[in-house]
């Protein structure tokens, strides 16, 4: 199995209203109980807007923490979903599903290495 990240930009989503916002949340919470059910689901959860954004730099050495993204960031990450799927043809299948179900667009990334596959250090 692959593993694939299927995310948002909270730019990507469209102004709708708290009504629109519940009806959406009832067909993601419909569509995370399919994906469950058909054993894809790995994570899923949007991001809290409101919350502290802080960033780390280790390139010193030592880490050093600053408030908010870099200032050239362009697009911030709403949310998003990590699935184990087959193959590229599953991916794109449950991210038309969340683009459904959430009404804006997603991005599909596939992550380079497994980690449901990687083998346990002691």
């Amino acid at each position: 199995m692959t593993e694939y990240l299927i995310a948002f930009n909270d730019e990507w989503v469209p102004d709708l209203t708290d009504d629109d916002f519940r009806e959406a949340s009832k067909r993601t919470t419909a569509l995370r109980a399919e994906m469950k059910a058909a054993g894809v689901l790995i994570f899923t959860g949007g991001l809290d807007d409101a919350a502290p954004v802080f960033s780390v730099d280790a390139s010193s050495g030592s880490p050093l923490f600053t408030d908010g993204p870099y200032v050239e960031t362009k697009e911030y990450l709403g949310g998003f979903a990590v699935v184990d799927v087959p193959d590229e043809e599953a991916a794109r299948l449950w991210a038309g599903k969340i683009a459904v179900a959430c009404g804006w667009p997603q991005e599909v990334r596939r992550f380079r290495y497994a980690t449901a596959a990687e083998p346990e250090t002691t």
